[in-house]
């Protein structure tokens, strides 16, 4: 608080004030407990007391910025040679735990997220699995690491989904074992960390809510999209 331009003028009559501090008003609440009601004071709040607003967590830690960058650089190469989408790409991040955001859509023209989700991985045919394990066997129902080609959309088991096509040694039967993206009920829209996700077979499994907007991104590009998981 500034101070007034009187404060250092003598006065003349010296007084002793003393200085009531204004008491915060109750605000009166009704809340229900096991089917009774009851009143409750609650404070209300200071003007002088500051608000303080709750910040969205980035997509991705400071620490993946370079690495994202070295490696969207190399899909935009392989997307070139192969013929495939320069416009967007798709990053699954599987060193990240599973209640964090890491389905990442990024736009490879303007070297930025667009936005991220949550993403599980396999259960390697296990009742639940907290870290992922990869493999490219028919069968096995884990994820697989390596770069894939987005295909075509279908409905199949799971609803809305799109195929995907193995492009690596490591993830060359992912067509063979129906390896898709789909959406699920049990993969919620927002962060659950430190709480971990539910498990698919192997799949990319997102929320519904994302998978719409996977499905946006992959609809108005022009040419397939490139999608990586990695660790």
């Amino acid at each position: 608080m500034e101070k007034s331009s009187f404060e250092n003028k003598p006065l003349a009559v010296k007084k002793t004030t003393k200085l009531v501090k204004p008491k915060k008003k109750k605000t009166k609440i009704k809340t229900a407990t096991a089917g009774k009601t009851k009143t409750e004071s609650i404070p209300a709040k200071n003007e002088e007391e500051e608000e303080v607003e709750e910040k969205e967590e980035p997509a991705t830690s400071p620490e993946n910025t370079t690495f994202i960058s070295i490696l969207t650089k190399k899909i935009n190469n392989y997307a070139i040679q192969n013929d495939l989408s320069t416009e967007y790409c798709f990053l699954v991040d599987m060193s990240l735990p599973s209640g964090r955001n890491r389905f990442f859509i990024y736009d490879l023209k303007k070297n930025s997220i667009i936005t991220a989700g949550l993403v599980s991985h396999g259960s390697c045919n296990e009742t639940f699995l907290a870290r992922p394990r990869f493999s490219n066997e028919n069968k096995s129902g884990c994820s697989s690491l390596g770069k894939y080609k987005v295909g075509e959309f279908y409905k199949g088991k799971y609803g809305k989904s799109f195929r995907l096509y193995g492009l690596d040694d490591c993830n060359s039967n992912a067509y063979k074992r129906a390896v898709v993206i789909h959406g699920y009920d049990c993969v919620p829209d927002k962060e659950i960390y430190p709480r971990v996700l539910c498990n698919s077979f192997g799949c990319v499994m997102v929320s519904y809510n994302f998978f719409d907007k996977v499905s946006n991104i992959i609809r108005k590009s022009g040419k397939p999209i490139v999608l990586w998981v990695y660790q």
